[in-house]
């Protein structure tokens, strides 16, 4: 039972650190599509170019997949697809740009740093420019739950524990199926039985190893082949070209962006009486009569008056 309770721990803890793994690259498929949506629906073409729009549009698209690309050679082992992720680089970006990134210490902070820019490029308002960039900050949360699932692995001690644990259990098996199938001819039943367990239970053994390295069985190029694709296509999508209408009203009018107008400042009224009337107004025969306003008396000069 102990031994059981062990392997089943041991498990669970092994599929933890993978779904949490496989959640944020989940947000990374999500937000780089929601981030590509936001800055092609807000972008404010007035004053700009058709070529111009498109050129920032593309520019967007692409370094929101240099980020997810520079996150998955992080969490790849070194010798793993270096020269596939140069490549990729070279092909899909400026020369200059892929190279940066390439030289970085860290990539993946280099990559986010080029997408806030590209963000920053966009012909938009500053609030909307504030949403767009708050995907921008989950994908920095992402990559920090990740290195950490990186950089702190299972204890190796506790993983040969178990192991160790394990092939004890297994070799005093045997003792306990002895006398279970005496039925058989010299016992002969129980060297399957056996084997058929250790093969079971190694197998849970090894399905926990795996699991303790989640990005070692990710499909994390895959995840990034589509994050381009989806960004490429969302970018090529424009305002009224599935014949919906467009409301053509500027981010920048407060009305727009709060629903209501801002109400104009009260003016301060003059107060005038009979004695601050201008002689001007007062000697103005076209000027409007003002009543001047009498003046207050005391209770005694009403009284003794």
């Amino acid at each position: 039972m102990c031994f059981f309770l062990t392997a089943v721990f041991r498990t669970n803890t092994s599929y933890q650190r993978w779904d949490e793994a496989r959640k944020n690259w989940g947000m990374n498929i999500n937000h780089t599509r929601d981030l590509v949506r936001m800055g092609n629906a807000f972008y404010d073409q007035t004053g700009v170019s058709p070529q111009q729009r498109k050129e920032d549009l593309k520019v967007l698209a692409l370094c929101t997949w240099a980020f997810v690309r520079a996150m998955k050679r992080h969490l790849s082992p070194e010798d793993e697809d270096e020269e596939d992720f140069k490549k990729e680089l070279y092909e899909k970006l400026p020369e200059q740009q892929a190279q940066a990134i390439i030289n970085a210490a860290h990539r993946p902070n280099r990559a986010l740093q080029d997408l806030s820019l590209a963000i920053e490029n966009l012909n938009m308002h500053f609030l909307r420019k504030n949403e767009v960039h708050k995907a921008v900050t989950i994908f920095e949360d992402n990559l920090g739950s990740s290195e950490r699932l990186l950089t702190s692995p299972v204890p190796l001690f506790y993983s040969r524990h178990t192991a160790r644990f394990l092939s004890f259990w297994l070799l005093l098996l045997p003792l306990a199926l002895y006398e279970p199938f005496g039925f058989s001819w010299n016992h002969i039943a129980m060297i399957p039985a056996t084997a058929a367990i250790s093969v079971f239970l190694f197998g849970i053994e090894e399905l926990a190893t795996q699991l303790e390295e989640p990005f070692t069985i990710l499909p994390m190029q895959a995840f990034c082949d589509k994050i381009y694709n989806w960004c490429t296509e969302i970018v090529s999508w424009e305002a009224g070209d599935n014949g919906m209408a467009v409301n053509g009203a500027k981010p920048e009018n407060t009305k727009a962006i709060f629903g209501r107008s801002k109400a104009p400042e009260p003016q301060p009224m003059p107060v005038l009486n009979g004695d601050n009337v201008s002689d001007d107004v007062n000697g103005d025969e076209n000027a409007p009569a003002v009543e001047a306003t009498p003046k207050k008396r005391s209770l005694t000069s009403f009284l003794f008056k």
